[in-house]
């Protein structure tokens, strides 16, 4: 069984409504703990924030929902359900790839309509391929998620199990992209199940083949939209935690923790003091350390994920050769990555993800207007341009942005803009994000598993962390699963749990008032947009939340 926090558990403060955040209030409230959640921005949400303009809503966080169930494990805790909360569409295709030589394909995760896909894109040898990759992501999936993924470590020594010699039969430990190779020979087939490697922030080539489970969720166990938004999730969450008793805060900032030797026994804010018995901090890392004032040593300095620059478009028309969520190939590949993980050099033959909600639900926009959302991988400020050179790249890169996708068919797209928003890492660094990336470390294998920066730190007795700088890593479904191990470091494991109903004597003790002060993470963690819709199937009207990132431009007016 793996440590958990020392002394009383009571009464817990979760720093930072995020998903890792609210994932690990719901399953402490499952656990019976009273939960206070601090949040510096005005309602839930964390990287997966809202911007609203002109009655367009931009989700500012990711775009691609799998593993539902992970999601509807928090809400079961409180003895509530994900889809009592939330709509969630799924999506035919999951992705359509675009190549550079003018074919597409789609990639569905119904396992006889993408091997007719492949066979009709590439013939019955890749499609044969194709059954057997799909077959080893299932069965790598099987060998990971219990034993490697969805696990606290105290010890390196925990890998000595079986299932480890299983992930080694496996071909686990190899290299993704050769072994996605042994399965298809087509070079633009083998695109699509790797690209995920730039999600753990390393390139196909060198990445672990153990990462390929990145590629089951994508390609095998399905995408889904969640209808408002993926920003409906985070709200839903906070919803169901309200609901089961947990005591929301938001719009405040933490400046320090009280400690009474290796305790934190308080949450200060400029408001005053939240008196608590553990914490669970979901911050970026820096933040994390700076606020306890310590950082673990390490034998070697972190290496963060690539970051990325992305376009927040609402336009006055569409491209009907758009999927909901469409990958835009270039000619270039292995250069791409190494430009984006080692020289630090902008992509000089982009891959984007094109991102366009709307496709599932048109209320995101004004009527007759669509929502576009393109990402662009670039270095992180560690190697490639630092926060203050995108002050002035910043406008030249979102021109560079709009000529490649007018070249690749969306004709039109700049004068289609009506609203937009651009983040690059400048408006990372100034979030708070290490390196400039939202995508914190990498996922190298001296920063993988047990290696990865534990949610225990030495020093502190009862500070848990959260938030995919810690175990098990980036990604909405790793982040979700954080909370969970996050929860069951101060509560033990999900399995000794009751999940108390809204209105039962554990939901009502959580309820009960106790903490005298409002408190938020300081400045420097997750993106913080606009306050969400009231749950995931009601939207209310647009609201004005304020300044916008810099980089945000309306129709008409200067950028």
């Amino acid at each position: 069984m793996s440590r958990t926090v020392p002394g009383p558990t009571d009464h817990v403060v979760v720093v930072g409504a995020g998903l890792a955040g609210l994932s690990a209030a719901l399953h402490l409230l499952g656990a019976g703990r009273r939960v206070t959640v601090v949040e510096r921005d005005t309602g839930p949400g964390g990287r997966a924030g809202r911007i609203e303009r002109a009655g367009y809503r931009f989700d500012t966080g990711p775009t691609v929902f799998t593993m539902p169930e992970l999601a509807d494990e928090a809400f079961a805790a409180v003895g509530d359900s994900l889809h009592r909360r939330v709509e969630l569409l799924p999506l035919h295709p999951a992705y359509r790839a675009r190549f550079a030589d003018g074919t597409s394909l789609d990639v569905h995760t119904d396992a006889e309509a993408m091997e007719a896909e492949v066979e009709r894109f590439a013939g019955a040898r890749e499609a044969a391929g194709y059954r057997d990759l799909r077959r080893w992501l299932g069965t790598l999936y099987r060998a990971q998620m219990d034993r490697f993924i969805d696990a606290n470590f105290d010890s390196p020594l925990q890998l000595a199990h079986p299932d480890l010699a299983r992930l080694a039969v496996l071909g686990g430990f190899g290299r993704l992209g050769p072994r996605i190779g042994r399965h298809l020979k087509d070079e633009r087939l083998r695109r699509v199940f790797s690209f995920q490697a730039l999600y753990a922030g390393v390139a196909p080539a060198r990445a672990l083949a153990a990462y390929a489970v990145i590629a089951y969720m994508d390609t095998v166990a399905g995408v889904y939209f969640p209808r408002g938004g993926m920003h409906a999730l985070p709200r839903a969450m906070a919803d169901a935690a309200a609901d089961a008793g947990a005591d929301l805060r938001y719009g405040e900032s933490v400046h320090r923790l009280e400690r009474s030797g290796s305790r934190i026994t308080a949450v200060v804010t400029e408001h005053g003091r939240i008196a608590c018995d553990a914490v669970v901090l979901t911050p970026d890392l820096p933040v994390t350390y700076r606020l306890l004032g310590r950082a673990p040593r390490r034998p070697l300095r972190l290496r963060h994920s690539p970051s990325a620059v992305v376009l927040h478009a609402g336009t006055d028309r569409t491209w009907p050769h758009l999927a909901h969520h469409t990958l835009d190939f270039g000619h270039a590949w292995d250069r791409t990555f190494e430009e984006l993980t080692r020289t630090g050099d902008l992509m000089s033959d982009p891959s984007l993800l094109i991102t366009r909600p709307t496709a599932g639900d048109p209320d995101l926009a004004p009527p007759g207007r669509h929502v576009h959302y393109v990402l662009a991988p670039c270095p992180n400020t560690d190697i490639g341009p630092d926060a203050a050179a995108w002050t002035d790249l910043a406008p030249r890169y979102r021109d560079r942005l709009l000529t490649t996708l007018e070249e690749r068919g969306l004709d039109g797209i700049g004068a289609a803009i009506e609203e937009e928003c651009l983040v690059t890492p400048a408006d990372w660094h100034a979030q708070g994000h290490a390196a400039g990336t939202p995508f914190s470390a990498a996922h190298t294998f001296p920063q993988t598993g047990p290696f990865r920066p534990g949610n225990l730190v030495r020093g502190t007795d009862n500070a848990v962390l959260a938030g995919c700088g810690t175990t098990p890593g980036v990604g909405v479904p790793t982040v979700l699963i954080s909370g969970k191990l996050a929860a069951a470091r101060v509560a033990g494991p999900p399995a000794r749990r009751t999940a108390p109903r809204p209105g039962t004597p554990a939901a009502r003790t959580a309820a009960a008032p106790g903490a005298t002060a409002h408190a938020a993470p300081e400045p420097g963690t997750a993106a913080r947009t606009a306050t969400p819709p009231d749950t995931a199937a009601r939207i209310t009207p647009p609201t004005d939340p304020g300044p916008a990132p810099r980089g945000t431009r309306t129709k008409g007016t200067p950028a």
